[in-house]
Order: structure tokens, then C-alpha cells, then sequence
């Protein structure tokens, strides 16, 4: 009965602090038409101190929509694009000389921001992909012998074409792993395609103005960690992890030899942080088995190896997991 009590007062507790959840929704869009399951993941990311991984054609407003939240929360936005010819320095910052100190300064680089945008992070070498990577995973930066801290909140939101394979280098999957959310980005509906022609030929300028504070979203985050998940909730997490690893032990044997390699700790420690974010988002206290299925895909997708054989029948990653959650019992 407690118990109960206490999820009653949790419930309260999370509709008073996620208040401004629709007010970023809202704020978002007046520049983005459509692309809800984007702002959602954005706003997981952004509760659950995790970064994203974007994959989508050009012209789908990736960068458009970081660039909106960052200016919906009073942060700051750096974006980096990146070349083959970009060095690990132009991202993290170097040492300069200074004259006039007759001493080495630290000219700190763009990943110094609360949200960094890294565009076409399969460009650049794997030098470069590996200093941000660091970051991402460390929250700190090493320049000469100092060690800097990154500021928090700290998002990174990189984007990949999938279209395009020369002059790129792919992502290994191990620092693929380090992404907490990969989202597939789809091409608009038609009425959101109107909608967005009217939008850009108008000659209007939105200014979006912050409606939240650095602050707030740490005392948010404070308040997702207390989201109630279950036993029943964890063992159904654990399960799904593990029929990525043994799907014969949970009488998918046909894919035994579709699956190189099956998901990290990392994904269930992830799948436990989204799923108690999206139960937030959705103002609720706790954690259902539909909101574990609502981010299974986008916390799953790039932590999954396909064997030669599954990618001879055209069997994708998405396929895998659709199977497993029809498989797997919901608690």
C-alpha cells in the first residue's frame, strides 16, 4: 500500500516537474513540422545524459533541430562539421603561444559547449572521431598536461548519411556502442511536406526563445533517476538483452547464425535510463513494458552485428528485434 502512496506522490511530483517537456515540444514545432519521434529522442538524450547518433538523407532538419533546442534552453550550441582534413585539435582545442606571456595558452575547442552538433561524423579520420568519442564517454578533455571539464549539460547529436560511401569512414562498432540512441530519420508526410514549403517560402524568421535554464534540466534529470522501474520491468530488459546474445534460448534458433555479435551491458543499462525517460516525458511515475518497446529499437539497432549470412538474406537489425519483442514475454 506504501508503495502505491509513494508512486501516487511520484506521479505528482514529475507532472509539476515535466511541465516543460510541452513547452519544448511546442517550441520545436514552430521550426520543425512533423519529426515527433526525433524531438522525442532529443528530449531522452537530453533526461538521460546520453548522446544520439542520427542517421537520415540529407535536407531532413538533423541540424536544424539541435540547433532549436539549444536555443529553446538557455545554452550553448556549437556545431562541427566534419572533413577528412579536420585534426583531433580543431575539435577538443590546442596549446598557443603567447607572446606577450612568453607562455602556452589554451585555445579550447568547439566540443566546449552544452550542445555539439557533429555533422557527417563519418567524414573525418578515425583520429578525430576517437578525440570526440572521448569526450563524449570521459566528460573531459586532455590539452598539453591539463586536464578541462565539459560543461554540463552536455549533448553531443552526431549525424551520418547513409547514402554515401566514398570519402567516408565508418564508424567502428565499438564507438558506435558509446552512442546511447541511434534514430533512423524518415522522409516527411505529404501534408508536413506542404506544410514545411509554406514554412520556408513565407520569408518568416522564428525566433525561438529559451523557455528553460541549464539548471532546471539537471534538477529534471535528478527527478528521472527516481522514475520507479520495477523487478518485472528489469528481468524483461534483461531478457531482451540476452536474446540478442542466445536468441536459441529463447526459441528463435533460426537467427543463431544471423547474429555476429549480440548487445552490450551497455544496452541494458541504456534501455533502463530511455525507458525511465520516456516514462517521464509521458508524465507517468513509472516505467510500463510499453515504454521499453517504444525505445527498444533506437537503443538496440547499432548494438546488434549481423552476420554475412543475415545480410546475404537482407535481414536487418530492426527485423531481429521485432522478433524478440513478439518473442519475449511482457510482464
Amino acid at each position: 500500500m506504501s508503495q502505491t502512496v509513494d508512486i501516487r506522490e511520484l506521479n505528482d511530483k514529475i507532472a509539476s516537474q515535466s511541465g516543460f517537456v510541452n513547452l519544448i515540444i511546442k517550441g520545436m514545432d514552430q521550426t520543425i513540422v512533423g519529426q515527433k519521434h526525433l524531438v522525442e529522442s532529443l528530449l531522452i538524450g537530453l533526461l538521460s545524459d546520453g548522446h544520439i547518433l542520427l542517421e537520415g538523407v540529407p535536407g531532413l532538419a538533423k541540424t536544424l533541430a539541435i540547433k532549436s533546442l539549444a536555443s529553446l534552453i538557455d545554452a550553448k550550441y556549437n556545431r562541427i562539421q566534419f572533413t577528412p582534413d579536420l585534426l583531433p585539435a580543431d575539435v577538443v582545442g590546442t596549446l598557443i603561444y603567447s607572446q606577450k606571456n612568453e607562455d602556452f595558452l589554451v585555445k579550447k575547442g568547439p566540443i566546449f559547449a552544452n550542445f555539439v552538433l557533429a555533422d557527417e561524423i563519418n567524414r573525418a579520420p578515425a583520429k578525430v572521431q576517437s578525440a570526440l568519442l572521448e569526450g563524449m564517454q570521459e566528460r573531459q578533455v586532455t590539452i598539453g598536461d591539463q586536464t578541462h571539464l565539459l560543461p554540463e549539460p552536455f549533448l553531443v547529436m552526431a549525424t551520418q548519411n547513409p547514402i554515401e560511401q566514398e570519402g567516408t569512414y565508418p564508424l567502428p562498432e565499438a564507438q558506435v556502442d558509446r552512442f546511447m540512441l541511434k534514430v533512423i530519420i524518415g522522409y516527411p508526410k505529404k501534408d508536413e511536406e506542404k506544410q514545411i514549403i509554406r514554412q520556408n517560402i513565407s520569408g518568416e524568421k522564428k525566433v525561438l526563445k529559451p523557455v528553460l535554464k541549464k539548471k532546471e534540466i539537471l534538477e529534471a534529470r535528478a527527478v528521472v533517476h527516481q522514475v520507479y522501474l520495477d523487478e518485472k520491468i528489469e528481468k524483461y530488459i534483461v531478457d531482451i538483452v540476452f536474446a540478442t546474445r542466445f536468441p536459441e534460448e529463447n526459441g528463435l534458433q533460426h537467427l543463431k547464425g544471423m547474429i555476429s555479435f549480440g548487445a552490450s551491458p551497455r544496452a541494458s543499462i541504456n534501455l533502463a535510463l530511455a525507458s525511465r525517460a520516456y516514462a517521464f516525458i509521458k508524465q507517468r511515475g513509472y516505467v510500463i513494458p510499453e515504454d521499453v518497446r517504444a525505445v527498444c529499437f533506437d537503443v538496440l539497432r547499432h548494438r546488434i552485428g549481423l552476420s554475412y549470412e543475415a545480410e546475404a538474406n537482407s535481414l536487418t537489425s530492426e527485423e531481429i528485434i521485432s522478433e524478440i519483442l513478439n518473442k519475449i514475454e511482457v510482464p
